[in-house]
């Protein structure tokens, strides 16, 4: 199993920016994927952007131009960099890796989350 934890969450003003760091620890495969997912008091949990092994990420369209997921290999990192933050993207953020099958839509691995408010 693969143990993840989310880390740099945060109050920004509408506009700002923050990164979001998820590091995993225990066996990762050579084949995976991984991903940042948010959810809101009342709202389904949402895929915000995925990333492969190779590198290839895609983003859910009202993040694209914003969002940037990327990862760090060595030092078993995920990250997210949210620039231009707008108040509907509070939510709670989650990390979560699964194998490269399905088109990545089998996380089985989740961090506890971490929260993330924008204000005006």
């Amino acid at each position: 199993q693969v143990q993840l934890v989310e880390s740099g969450g945060g109050s920004v003003q509408a506009g700002g920016s923050l990164r979001l760091s998820c590091t995993a620890s225990g066996y990762t495969a050579s084949s995976y994927c991984m991903g940042w997912f948010r959810q809101a008091p009342g709202k389904e949990r949402e895929e915000v952007a995925l990333i492969d092994n190779d590198g290839r990420a895609s983003y859910t369209d009202s993040v694209k131009g914003r969002f940037t997921i990327s990862q760090d290999n060595a030092k078993k990192t995920l990250y997210l960099q949210m620039n231009s933050l707008k108040p509907e993207d509070t939510a709670m953020y989650y990390c979560a890796a699964g194998p490269r099958v399905r088109f990545c839509r089998l996380m089985g691995n989740w961090g506890q989350g971490t929260q993330v408010t924008v204000s005006l």
